[in-house]
């Protein structure tokens, strides 16, 4: 589910949504500030049906995509990055993808895709907003991922909070959006809705490769008192 923080039950669905969520591209924005990624070779882990990918080359990005199916393990993904160069990427890129967890296979093999000094950005769900309630079973867990003790800021990464909309053109639509996307959830976050908008959080974790050389004159450097 890359193109979207959540699976929908067709494509048809898949479409709407991706005309109300974060209409106001700031997910690409923030990319964009913390890769750059423009002018950047960039590698997409899981590019769904390109739309994010799409979104990075019209700013300039130079986007290698990786699809992976819809029922893809760890061990998929592995085989799918190992035919990758290795070392060549100034940005890595994944988005809402379930393998992407500080620690795992999946972004030791995504950090080694990176050139020295590359940036690696991993995208998903905050999870104090208007909508986390469409997804209750993940909610608990977006909160957790984000402390300050959690497995990303405790890992070295750096956190940016996005905040984002899904942007629809009419409570009603709203309302036949969500029942058919998300259930009995979607009824009852559409229930509340006083204007067509749902507040979204997005957490972009975020760090680079050290060289090690650079890092070991830094310490010395700070234990020289300079």
């Amino acid at each position: 589910m890359p193109d979207l923080p959540a699976p929908l039950p067709n494509p048809e669905l898949e479409v709407a949504f991706l005309n109300v969520v974060d209409v106001e591209g700031k997910l690409i924005a923030a990319l964009e500030d913390l890769g750059p990624i423009a002018d950047r070779d960039v590698i997409l882990l899981d590019a769904g049906h390109g739309y994010r990918s799409r979104l990075m080359v019209e700013i300039g990005a130079r986007v290698r995509p990786v699809t992976l199916t819809p029922e893809a393990d760890e061990s998929e993904a592995l085989d799918r990055m190992a035919l990758l160069p290795q070392g060549q990427a100034d940005v890595v890129v994944a988005l809402w993808s379930e393998l992407a967890l500080p620690g795992s296979a999946f972004v030791a093999a995504a950090e080694a895709l990176l050139r020295p000094t590359g940036r690696l950005l991993i995208v998903h769900d905050y999870g104090r907003d208007d909508v986390w309630n469409l997804r209750p079973s993940i909610r608990t867990r977006s909160v957790d991922w984000s402390q300050r003790r959690g497995p990303f800021l405790g890992a070295g990464f750096r956190v940016r909070v996005i905040h984002c909309w899904w942007t629809f053109e009419s409570i009603e639509q709203a309302s036949r959006l969500l029942e058919a996307g998300f259930g009995d959830p979607g009824v009852e976050v559409a229930a509340r809705m006083k204007r067509p908008r749902l507040e979204y959080q997005v957490a972009l974790y975020h760090r680079s490769i050290p060289v090690p050389g650079i890092a070991v004159a830094a310490e010395e450097a700070v234990a020289a008192g300079d």
